[in-house]
């Protein structure tokens, strides 16, 4: 049992459905024998399967309160508070020495792991010091990732609503992006040399996780407990294309003898909004993720965004340019970063373009031609903008139609 000044060490499973996590937990409960754990199950239906799944295959057991379900909802929000209140109430009883979670298939990680590292202010019980996340681990189904490379479809086989706004291949890339164990699951039904492909894919997407290969969850427990690898500030901006965007494109062996690239895309003028729009509903399939915002033209109030994660293509209104801003908050954005102000324009500010593509097998040269051939023309950027059709939302991003729709 844990010591009571000993903070109880969290490792969190993430995974869109189907991908595995209930079978990884499982062999870890079975094999590592001296793991003495709670769990606590997140499942988006009314009947929790995952933790029926749980209670027979281990020799934990829900009467003894070692398993905890959270059914009908995500603790990623609105279970967040609720989830708190039964992590403090088993901390409160501290008979186990490790805490073992499994977030629902469309969880987003970012928020679990905020709930344990930082808190939640809407919940009585504060975790910090109590508990300590350790390790984040996202598990991907790589025959589905296999077939979205093969047919261009979409990367996850979940067969589930959207949460709001948000579709699961959105999810699955929260869960690639944060995590410091990824684990490419079901890999007996994938050739190894698609295998090697999808691994600098993945390591391009998040270049700071260990990627570890597994068949029927077969994890190797000591890869994913007590690891020490987690770090909230670190995993935030592990991202591949925030590392792009940060400090450029350094190219890797490995991704190299797959075609995996990356580019970022920039420009001091705005996009045509039709055009632009009619591009981002075509991109290439090899694009498995575009991120970062743009300025279209007559839209000079907000900064615009763009988040592309496998098949969905999502773009609007994301954020604000800091020349709207009054002159007095500019000047204390230009002190916290000076760098800003190097490329400053007199008249626009800083409104501009730039954004990350990171793919497989597509074409960079044509794909950057066809950006160009949607950024305003010298004459276009005397006309009045105001006149042109905005395919945007007006207040939040939205998914564009497909092409050929």
């Amino acid at each position: 049992m844990a010591s009571s000044n000993t903070p109880i060490p969290v490792t969190i499973l993430s995974g869109s459905l189907g991908a595995g996590k209930t079978t990884t937990l499982n062999h870890v409960l079975t094999t590592e024998q001296e793991l003495n754990a709670a769990v606590l199950v997140n499942d988006m239906g009314e009947v929790n399967v995952d933790a029926e799944f749980v209670e027979r295959e281990s020799e934990l057991s829900q009467s003894d309160e070692e398993i905890i379900e959270m059914s009908n909802g995500c603790i990623c929000c609105r279970l967040r508070g609720d989830m708190l209140d039964e992590v403090g109430r088993l901390a409160d009883q501290r008979d186990f020495d490790y805490l073992l979670v499994e977030s629902s298939g469309i969880s987003e990680p970012i928020p679990v792991a905020q709930t344990f590292a930082r808190g939640f202010e809407d919940a009585e019980f504060d975790p910090t010091g109590v508990y300590e996340l350790d390790t984040m681990v996202s598990v991907v189904d790589a025959h589905s990732f296999w077939q979205g490379f093969d047919s261009g479809q979409a990367l996850t086989d979940d067969d589930i609503e959207p949460q709001g706004n948000r579709v699961p291949e959105e999810a699955l890339m929260d869960q690639i992006e944060f995590c410091d164990v990824l684990l490419l699951n079901k890999c007996d039904l994938v050739p190894d040399e698609e295998l090697d492909e999808m691994e600098a894919v993945l390591q391009a997407l998040q270049p700071r996780a260990k990627i570890l290969r597994t068949k029927h969850g077969a994890v190797d427990p000591t890869e994913i407990l007590a690891t020490g690898r987690f770090d909230f500030d670190e995993a935030s901006q592990s991202a591949g294309w925030k590392r792009e965007l940060q400090h450029g494109h350094h190219h890797e062996s490995a991704a190299d003898e797959h075609g995996v690239t990356s580019f970022i895309f920039d420009a001091d003028r705005p996009f045509h909004p039709e055009r632009i729009a009619r591009l981002f509903a075509d991109l290439p399939d090899g694009v498995v993720r575009a991120k970062g915002f743009f300025w279209s033209a007559g839209r000079e109030d907000v900064a615009m965004g763009l988040d592309k994660a496998g098949q969905s293509v999502r773009a609007g209104p994301k954020g604000t340019w800091l020349a709207t801003l009054p002159e007095a908050e500019q000047e204390r954005y230009f002190a916290a970063r000076p760098g800003i102000k190097e490329d400053w324009d007199d008249q626009w500010g800083d409104r501009g373009t730039e954004l990350v593509f990171i793919g497989r097998e597509f074409d960079q040269e044509t794909l950057t031609d066809r950006l160009d051939d949607c950024v305003l023309s010298e004459a276009e950027m005397d006309e009045d903008w105001d006149a042109y059709p905005d395919p945007f939302s007006p207040d939040d991003q939205r998914e564009l139609a497909l092409a050929d729709d």
